[in-house]
C-alpha cells in the first residue's frame, strides 16, 4: 500500500515544476504574455497552500481510502481537463484542479508511514518519501524538456493521465484504513483565515520577480500585508481552538523542539532547493546558451544522486539518528552554494553538474533526517497537523526561495547594465549575486544543524500534550 502511495505522490509532485521548461512554448500557442503564463505555476501553488492546511482536519475526519481516491480522482481529471485544453482558461483550470488531489496526497502519505511503520524502520521509509518531496519536483524540468523536444505540450498531460488512472484503480482496491476517522468539528473561519493567509504570502512572494521587472498585477504590498494579518488572525484562532482539540493545524506541534528545529532546516533547504531550480536553467539557457532540452538533461545527474541517496540516508538515520548526517549535509550544501557564486560566462559545463549534483547530495544527507525527526517527535494525535505543517511550509519555502532568487538575479542584472556591462556578463553577475545570497541564506543551516537531536521517543509516541 506504501508502495502504492509512493508512486502516486510521486507522479502528482511532479507536476508541480513541470510546467517551467514549457512556458516559452505555451505563450507562443496560447498568444499570452509571460505574466500570464506564470499563473501555470502560481496557480498550482496557490491551491495547494489554500487546501494541505486542511488536510490536518480531512486525515481525521474521513477514511485513507476516500481521501485517496478523491485525490486521484481530482488529480486525473485535471489532467484529462489540461489535455484537452483549448485555451488558457480551461489550462488553468486544469491545474488547479490537479493541485487540489496533489495537496491532499502527500499529507496522507506521510500520516500512513508514521502509523504503518515502526518507529526503528521509519528513516529508510521517510527516506523513500525524500525522493517524492525532493527529487519529483527536481525532475520536472527535465521531464517536460525531454517530452517538448520531441512532442506537443499537451503531451505532458497525456503520458501522465494512464498513469494517475491506473493508481486510482489499483489503489481503490488496495487501500486499507489505517485511521479511525472520528468526527471533527469544522471551523469555517480558520478555512477563509488561511486561505486569505498562506494564499496571500504565496501570491505576494511569487509576484515579487514580476515586480522586479514592473510587471506585478498588483502592489506587493497588498497580497504580503493581507497575508500576514490573516496569518496573526489563524494563528490567536487556532490557539483559541486548540484548548478543545477544534483546531484545523494545531500549533502544539510546536512544543516539540526537534520538530521546530527540523522546521527552520526544512524551510532554508527548500529555500535554495526551489531557488536553484528556477535560476540554474536560468543561467544555463541564457549566460551558457543550451538548449531547454540539454539543459533539463544536465540537471538529471542532480535529481539522481537525490534519488539513489534518500533511501540509504534513511537506513543510516535509523542507526546513527540526525545530526551525524544533517551536519555534513549543511556543510556541503553550502559548500555548493558557495561554489556556484563562481559561475559567470567562461565556466563549463561539468563543472555545473558537479556542483549541481553536491547540492543534491548536501539536500539528499538533510531532508531524510528532519522529516524523520520532526515527525517522530509528535504525539500520534498530531502526526495529521504535523504533516500538514511541513508540507504547507515546504509551499511557503518554495515560493519565498525563487521569490529571493529571482529578485536577486533581476538586481544583479539591473546593477551590471547600469555600471556600463551588457548582455551575457550583465546576466552571469545577476546569477552570481542570487547564488551569493543563498550561500549567505545556507550559513543559517549549517549553524542550525548542530542542534537536530533524535526524538527523545524514538519513544513510542513523542512529545506528550498538554
Amino acid at each position: 500500500m506504501i508502495g502504492l502511495l509512493l508512486v502516486s505522490s510521486f507522479v502528482v509532485i511532479l507536476n508541480e515544476t513541470i510546467m517551467s521548461v514549457a512556458l516559452p512554448r505555451l505563450m507562443a500557442d496560447l498568444n499570452i504574455t509571460a505574466g500570464t503564463a506564470q499563473w501555470l505555476t502560481t496557480g498550482f501553488m496557490l491551491t495547494m497552500a489554500v487546501v494541505i492546511p486542511a488536510t490536518g482536519f480531512l486525515l481525521q475526519r474521513f477514511s485513507m481510502r476516500g481521501l485517496f481516491i478523491t485525490a486521484m480522482s481530482l488529480f486525473s481529471a485535471g489532467t484529462l481537463l489540461a489535455a484537452m485544453a483549448p485555451g488558457f482558461g480551461t489550462l488553468l483550470g486544469g491545474r488547479i484542479i490537479q493541485a487540489g488531489g496533489t495537496a491532499i496526497m502527500l499529507p496522507l502519505l506521510m500520516t500512513t508511514v508514521l502509523n504503518a511503520v515502526p518507529a526503528h524502520r521509519r528513516g529508510r521509509m521517510m527516506g523513500t518519501i525524500s525522493i517524492v518531496i525532493a527529487v519529483a519536483p527536481a525532475i520536472g524540468p527535465t521531464v517536460s524538456g525531454i517530452i517538448l523536444n520531441a512532442l506537443d505540450w499537451r503531451w505532458m498531460f497525456w503520458l501522465v493521465l494512464p498513469i494517475a488512472l491506473l493508481s486510482l484503480v489499483v489503489g481503490a482496491l488496495k487501500v486499507q484504513n489505517l485511521t479511525e476517522p472520528k468526527k471533527v468539528p469544522f471551523d469555517v473561519l480558520s478555512i477563509v483565515l488561511s486561505t486569505f493567509a498562506f494564499g496571500g504570502l504565496i501570491f505576494g512572494l511569487s509576484s515579487i520577480g514580476e515586480a522586479a521587472q514592473g510587471e506585478a498585477l498588483m502592489p506587493l504590498w497588498i497580497p504580503l500585508t493581507a497575508g500576514a494579518l490573516a496569518m496573526a488572525g489563524f494563528i490567536f484562532r487556532q490557539l483559541f481552538l486548540q484548548r478543545t482539540d477544534r483546531a484545523l493545524m494545531d500549533l502544539r506541534t510546536f512544543a516539540s523542539k526537534p520538530f521546530v528545529v527540523a522546521i527552520v532546516l526544512v524551510l532554508v533547504s527548500m529555500m535554495a532547493l526551489f531557488g536553484c531550480l528556477i535560476v540554474l536553467p536560468l543561467y544555463l539557457q541564457n549566460v551558457l546558451g543550451l538548449s531547454t532540452l540539454n539543459t533539463g538533461l544536465l540537471l538529471l545527474p542532480g535529481g539522481a544522486v537525490m534519488a539513489i541517496l534518500s533511501p540509504i540516508v534513511g537506513g543510516l538515520f535509523d542507526k546513527f539518528g540526525p545530526r551525524p548526517l544533517v551536519i555534513p549535509g549543511a556543510l556541503v550544501l553550502s559548500g555548493a552554494l558557495w561554489g556556484m557564486t563562481t559561475l559567470d560566462e567562461n565556466s563549463s559545463v561539468p563543472v555545473v553538474i558537479v556542483l549541481h549534483c553536491l547540492l543534491n547530495t548536501g539536500l539528499g544527507f538533510i531532508f531524510t533526517p528532519l522529516f524523520t525527526s520532526a515527525l517522530g517527535s509528535l504525539h500520534k494525535s498530531l502526526y495529521s497537523h504535523g504533516s500538514a505543517i511541513i508540507n504547507t511550509l515546504q509551499q511557503l519555502a518554495g515560493a519565498a526561495g525563487t521569490a529571493v532568487f529571482v529578485t536577486l538575479m533581476t538586481t544583479g542584472t539591473t546593477a551590471a547594465v547600469n555600471e556600463g556591462i551588457a548582455g551575457i556578463p550583465a546576466s552571469a553577475a545577476g546569477v552570481h549575486t542570487a547564488f551569493f545570497w543563498g550561500a549567505v541564506i545556507s550559513l543559517v543551516a549549517l549553524a542550525a544543524s548542530f542542534f537536530v537531536r533524535r526524538p527523545t521517543n524514538e519513544l513510542p509516541d513523542g512529545v506528550a500534550i498538554h
